[in-house]
């Protein structure tokens, strides 16, 4: 980005430049960038940069200039990537984007491939050069050429059209997969056949899934022999595992299935049975895999709706495209479409574990957190500690490199109430140890979104846990190790952690436990709601586990109980407390002598 000083220099230089030439043309303000970058005055150069910037130039001319002095083009390039000059590599990648921008819509624009669809059955040079031509334009093509074949009136031209199909290669297997779903027999079968000729291995589950479901004997025959030419074993393979396959090269993002890199979108391609006709959506690159994971699960499922990993897979994608931080998702997702916490928690324990499996396999903390979040709100003890052959994947999220992970299934598994021992319920312990003792105060920005606000979050959903596990006194999650962080929380500044810190500690036979209660109790620079709820904890462990105080802290609180200025609900409170820890007699008859009038 410019600085004050850079944006002062370039703007004295368009201005030098509009003096001495107040109306450039576009090719004018071009080479003179160039001339100027050559010889190395890169602040006259700047300025021309931008004033062909601002002059708002079509990006199809600047395009046709580049090609017309190729030189010239490399210095841009060339200039783009070595020099130090940080202002003069922005603008010269603006241009260089400009450019781009230019190939693209020169290759892509719809009157240009409809002109050259019509060309294949001119003479045999005119149909080598749209060939050519419609090879550039990619997946752009094949909705002209779809509808060039199937329109009775252009029948002359459906040799040259079909001959060509395959020619367009591998970016056209993703719109003539989704074509497939077409009425039009006839241009099935040449889709169908074109396939095989481009011989690209993702478009196997397509045409295995024609082999399943078409009724045409026909098409299953052809669709056959287009595998074979593709590869002969796959006949043997269920079209659900070719397409679970497929969107798991999707979503650790295969080389091979990658989109045109000249643009900043990709394009999800799908077939209008109303209007029987290809469309495409625009949508953005960071999550464009994620997508096509997501589509060809559900490809897989509509292939065989028990093909279960596809639902598991499905999540994950859901989940690693959210992660991508794009808040808008594609329109074709529609109005109202639940988000992916929404679809995890409505799905099985299975999935979920299945995405989770893979999330800690990937190391993959947003995925993970995801499906743990979802878990933890539909899960019991036998669902969350649920195995995948010999792997338990929530427990093996308790040693992930990602602290919400981990305080998550750490989380997740106490509020399941855990029954049956299990090796990892140390790293329980430990993780909510350490999630109670995060302050916003230590809270730093880092991956995944840790902040103050996540800071605070899981301090209290880890006291929260531990409370629950202490009243439910659960025989397989020992707290004892979590014992110094609570006695630490009772002196925190968070009211909502000292009260439930105190709660927790009640339950602990311990005299460090509930000394800890007593000084949060008698702490006068606490509120009054912190001190009463520390008595009432107090209460609590007296009950439990008898007086387990020194004299001198059973003396501070008789004399906050006979002071005549504590508040009467702080009094209440405390001598419940000194009731239930049944005290000797002369305690008891001091508190009540020093009352007497007489």
């Amino acid at each position: 980005m410019f600085n004050g000083k850079t944006a002062v220099t370039v703007l004295a230089a368009v201005i030098l430049i509009a003096i001495a030439c107040p109306a450039q043309t576009l090719e004018e303000d071009w080479g003179d960038f160039l001339h100027y970058t050559k010889i190395g005055r890169f602040d006259m150069a700047k300025g021309h940069a931008q004033a062909l910037l601002n002059s708002n130039p079509d990006p199809v001319a600047l395009l046709e200039l580049s090609r017309k002095n190729p030189q010239g083009y490399q210095i841009l390039v060339q200039v783009n990537g070595r020099t130090t000059d940080a202002q003069l590599v922005e603008l010269s990648g603006k241009i260089l984007a400009l450019i781009e921008r230019g190939r693209f819509l020169q290759r892509t624009a719809p009157k240009i491939v409809a002109e050259e669809v019509r060309r294949l059955s001119t003479t045999d040079r005119g149909w080598f050069i749209a060939v050519e031509r419609l090879q550039n334009a990619g997946e752009y093509a094949i909705p002209f050429m779809l509808e060039a074949m199937s329109d009775p009136g252009r029948e002359s031209e459906l040799p040259y059209i079909v001959r060509a199909l395959p020619q367009v290669g591998k970016d056209a297997i993703r719109p003539l997969g989704a074509a497939l779903q077409t009425n039009n027999v006839a241009l099935k079968a040449q889709i169908i056949t074109a396939l095989g000729k481009i011989s690209y291995p993702q478009a196997l589950p397509y045409l295995k899934y024609v082999v399943e479901n078409d009724d045409s004997a026909e098409l299953r025959g052809l669709a056959q022999a287009s595998i074979r030419q593709i590869n002969p074993a796959m006949l043997s393979a269920p079209a659900a595992q070719l397409f679970y396959d497929l969107a798991e090269q999707y979503y650790y993002h295969s080389e091979s299935l990658q989109p045109i890199q000249d643009v900043n979108f990709a394009n999800v391609w799908f077939w209008n049975a109303d209007e029987q006709k290809l469309e495409r959506e625009e949508v953005a690159r960071e999550y464009f895999n994620e997508l096509m994971t997501m589509r060809t699960c559900e490809w897989a499922l509509k292939a065989d709706a028990g093909f279960g990993p596809a639902i598991g897979l499905w999540l994950a994608a859901f989940f690693k495209a959210e992660s991508t931080g794009i808040e808008a998702m594609p329109e074709y997702f529609g109005d109202g479409h639940a988000d992916a916490l929404v679809y995890a928690t409505t799905a099985g324990v299975e999935y979920l574990h299945q995405a989770l499996a893979r999330a800690v396999k990937d190391r993959n903390a947003y995925v993970a957190l995801g499906v743990i979040e979802a878990l933890a709100t539909t899960a019991g003890e036998e669902s969350l500690m649920y195995q995948i052959g010999p792997s338990q994947p929530v427990l093996q999220a308790l040693s992930f490199d990602d602290r919400k992970v981990r305080y998550s299934a750490a989380i997740a598994i106490a509020n399941a109430g855990p029954k049956e021992n299990f090796n990892e319920a140390r790293l329980v312990t430990q993780n909510l140890a350490e999630a109670l003792g995060q302050t916003a105060q230590q809270a730093t920005t880092e991956g995944n979104g840790w902040d103050a606000e996540a800071t605070d979050s899981y301090a209290l959903r880890a006291a929260e846990a531990m409370k629950y596990l202490a009243m439910t006194r659960n025989p397989v999650i020992d707290l004892s190790g979590a014992q110094n962080a609570l006695e630490a929380a009772v002196r925190d500044k968070r009211t909502q952690i000292q009260i439930l810190a105190a709660q927790t500690l009640a339950h602990f036979e311990s005299p460090s436990a509930q000394r800890a209660i007593t000084a949060m109790a008698l702490d006068m620079n606490n509120s009054a709601e912190v001190q009463i709820s520390g008595f009432n904890s107090l209460t609590t462990s007296a009950k439990l586990n008898a007086n387990m105080l020194p004299n001198e802290v059973i003396d501070g609180i008789y004399s906050l109980i006979s002071s005549g200025t504590t508040d009467p609900a702080l009094r209440s409170a405390a001598a419940a407390a000194y009731g239930a820890l049944n005290l000797p007699s002369q305690k008891v008859k001091d508190l009540i002598l020093d009352q007497a009038k007489s």
